[in-house]
């Protein structure tokens, strides 16, 4: 004789997730569109029907017990697999659904778009762009596959490392016969191009160039890297760039380098999607594919991709 389930109501499971996800019941209220206090009711309800603490309450904050950490994970993971069940009953043909991907524009007109129609499959591809970095929470970025920026892994989803890369300095080789960059101490005069979303690695640059980097004179500071680095080529200035940002512009003849120092590779793109869709064929279709051509181009080496992917 089977044994009856024990399950708690689903409103309240949903009202806690969301609320553990959004550390706020306020911000869980406006998800999934009822009341704060009905959000904190459902919690209630769901501590009660568990005999166990899920959140810790301060003034204006709630922080999450060990409890409430835990079954946040396994609940995470559960409804990732009811929501891909649910989608895959509801389509009558799956293969006619787009892969969505979610990126950054640098990644989308640096990499992606120069080598999307090689992929099997392209014509049911949609590429979402992201001004910030691209959000890995599923249940809110509309995304089936994400190509995110590092490497930060979380329950519920796989991260595998796509790209490694060093920075360097370049800029057009009109800017550099104008200003006869030549030499690093040329660098004290020179227009330095930045971006206010990304991490400054000039100091580790000039670190590895045994230069001072607070000779490094900044120019104008553009919201994104690639406007910088569009920047760069049009000749208004240096950038300093990731390789596989640089590489295509480097080979065409649009950017050169003036120094061949360049810092150490780390970990810079992640492909990224849920436990509960591993086994999706429109997924492993565009992942394998995406790291075929990435090492291939040597921007990930096979003992990276082989230890990420375990």
């Amino acid at each position: 004789m089977s044994r009856a389930r024990r399950l708690p109501s689903f409103t309240a499971i949903r009202a806690f997730e969301a609320a553990a996800r959004c550390l706020s019941f306020k911000e869980a209220s406006k998800e999934l569109h009822v009341t704060p206090s009905a959000i904190s009711h459902q919690v209630k309800t769901l501590e009660e029907f568990l005999g166990v603490t899920l959140f810790l309450r301060a003034a204006n904050r709630i922080v999450l017990t060990r409890s409430g950490r835990k079954y946040l994970n396994e609940l995470s993971g559960l409804l990732d697999r009811l929501d891909a069940a649910t989608r895959q009953a509801a389509r009558t043909d799956p293969d006619d659904d787009p892969l969505t991907i979610l990126c950054t524009p640098g990644f989308a007109a640096r990499w992606l778009a120069p080598n999307l129609a090689e992929c099997p499959g392209s014509d049911r591809i949609e590429v979402t762009i992201c001004e910030d970095r691209p959000s890995s929470d599923f249940t809110r970025n509309g995304a089936d596959l994400v190509i995110a920026w590092g490497h930060w892994p979380a329950p519920g989803t796989i991260w595998e490392v796509l790209m490694e890369s060093g920075t360097y300095p370049v800029c057009s080789p009109d800017y550099m016969a104008r200003t006869g960059l030549s030499r690093l101490e040329d660098l004290c005069r020179a227009t330095v191009l930045k971006s206010s979303n990304t991490v400054d690695f000039w100091p580790e640059w000039c670190a590895a160039a045994g230069l001072p980097d607070t000779e490094i004179r900044t120019g104008p500071t553009f919201p994104h890297c690639e406007i910088a680095l569009t920047a760069a080529e049009q000749g208004q200035g240096i950038v300093l760039a990731w390789d596989i940002m640089a590489r295509r512009s480097l080979a065409a003849g649009r950017l050169v380098r003036p120094f061949d120092i360049t810092t150490t590779p780390i970990p810079v793109y992640s492909v990224v999607y849920t436990e509960a869709r591993r086994r999706d064929p429109r997924i492993r279709v565009f992942r394998d594919w995406i790291f075929d051509v990435s090492i291939s181009e040597g921007l990930i080496g096979q003992k990276t991709r082989l230890r990420t992917a375990s």
